[in-house]
């Protein structure tokens, strides 16, 4: 493989050009209710080639690398067409790897019967109890080789093991419909999914559970977020304004995302991080061969840096910070998040929690969407908070607000840090779901807009 491909490269015709092939197998179980809805294994395999040509790309996808040459030649006819500029890229090292995974029970050493049971059994579970309408039981393991070499000379070889499972319970009550969810999924092995009983007991009770809250009254509150909502505001409401390319691209925005602004408290860092082993987002290389690293974009309250491909670090004299990633082979690599996070600090929820005189405690998160620096996030559940404890559970708990003024808003950071992966992804430019991590510890912050009744 090493050999055809740079063979194939010293053909190239361009500034620089990029060759990445794919090879995996994936296997899935899918419960919807108490049918099973679908089952079985699938293995691909696809490369493509990236040239650049006068700071214009081309860009061929294929299924049959014995036409490489042609290929090649493809994408760098592609790329004159465009080409009006200079070439730009940053520096990276040349680099010659091949990574290996190993984790502690490979799910490829599991039958397809025993991943069905284990299904079976979770959805089994979910479905015992009487309010529940229906669940949904969804597997998915997979294991695939990404080969990269580029004319500058580096060739890395990286293999992941993905594993993971979620669950969801669907209750109902005339026409009171309410859901609950949990998911898992990293790079950590089957164990991953294993003794999930309990989980599959308390998803079904959260669904039942959200039947007899009462929906909250709209209003600006202090409000306590959960380690899951506070990955979620962190990855979606700031985590993708971060993104060079989305900044570079929009001069509105490149106003605002200023390096060295203030945008917090002392207390806030948010921090990406690709080198986490096991987590999710995990790469040792992005999708361009430039080494992952831990990227604070907020520290100390200050915007520091933001993530780039190696154009984007070109184009904004910045450095690279390994943040170029493609979904497949099907797909140019585009700046994308890895693990993102709020670091903790010293406060316990306890503390928090006991400081609030009228508040709300928010838990999980159910979906939400964002509009530049303006973002709207449901909660999965939620409790009043008064006079220092949680009291009545609440529902229809919708977050909005402009993530700069909520970010000068928290006045609390825990001590109590958890990071998620699991089975959704992350979405942009057409490639979903792409495997990401985010989370932090509990938040408070003062002044949220609640939406409701």
């Amino acid at each position: 493989m090493e050999k055809m491909i740079k063979n194939a490269l010293k053909l190239a015709k361009a500034d620089y050009a990029e060759v990445r092939v794919h090879e995996g197998v994936s296997t899935g179980v899918t419960y919807v209710g108490k049918e099973l809805e679908g089952i079985g294994e699938k293995s691909s395999f696809g490369g493509c080639v990236r040239a650049l040509v006068n700071g214009g790309w081309g860009f061929v996808a294929f299924n049959d690398i014995e036409h490489l040459p042609k290929y090649i030649e493809m994408a760098c006819e592609q790329a004159k067409f465009v080409g009006k500029n200079k070439s730009q890229l940053s520096p990276i090292p040349i680099l010659n790897d091949h990574t290996k995974t190993t984790v502690v029970n490979d799910p490829a050493e599991i039958s397809l019967k025993e991943k069905q049971s284990l299904c079976d059994k979770y959805n089994t579970i979910i479905l015992s109890s009487k309010q529940i309408q229906t669940s949904n039981v969804r597997y998915l393991d997979s294991r695939g080789t990404v080969f990269f070499s580029n004319t500058e000379g580096s060739f890395i070889a990286q293999e992941t093991i993905f594993c993971g499972i979620s669950l969801l319970a669907m209750a109902r009550d005339g026409m009171n419909v309410q859901q609950a969810y949990h998911s898992v999924g990293d790079l950590r092995g089957y164990n991953n999914v294993l003794n999930m009983e309990q989980e599959c007991e308390k998803v079904a009770k959260r669904a039942v559970d959200q039947l007899s809250a009462k929906p909250v009254n709209g209003g600006k509150y202090t409000v306590i977020i959960d380690p899951k909502l506070c990955g979620v505001f962190v990855h979606e409401a700031f985590g993708h304004l971060s993104e060079a390319d989305f900044v570079y691209e929009n001069a509105q925005l490149r106003e605002i995302m200023v390096l060295g602004k203030r945008f917090g408290s002392d207390a806030l860092s948010i921090v990406d991080d690709g080198t986490l082993v096991g987590e999710a987002g995990y790469n040792k290389y992005d999708s361009e061969g430039t080494p992952t690293q831990k990227t604070y974009l907020i520290k100390n309250g200050i915007l520091t840096n933001r993530l780039h491909s190696r154009e984007t670090a070109a184009k904004m004299n910045e450095k690279p910070t390994g943040n170029a990633r493609a979904i497949s082979y099907g797909n140019e690599p585009i700046v994308r998040m890895t693990n993102t996070f709020m670091e903790p600090r010293n406060d316990t929820f306890e503390k928090m929690l006991s400081e609030v005189d009228d508040g709300i405690y928010a838990i999980g998160a159910l979906g939400g969407q964002t509009n530049m620096e303006m973002f709207t996030f449901s909660a999965e559940e939620a409790y009043m908070i008064r006079n220092g404890q949680l009291k009545e559970k609440v529902r229809d708990v919708v977050l909005t607000g402009n993530v700069f003024e909520t970010l000068m808003n928290i006045d609390a950071i825990g001590n109590d840090l958890e990071i998620y992966g699991g089975m959704g992804g992350c979405g942009k430019g057409g490639q979903s779901p792409l495997r990401v991590s985010d989370g932090g510890p509990h938040v408070r912050i003062r002044n949220v807009v609640i939406g409701g009744r």
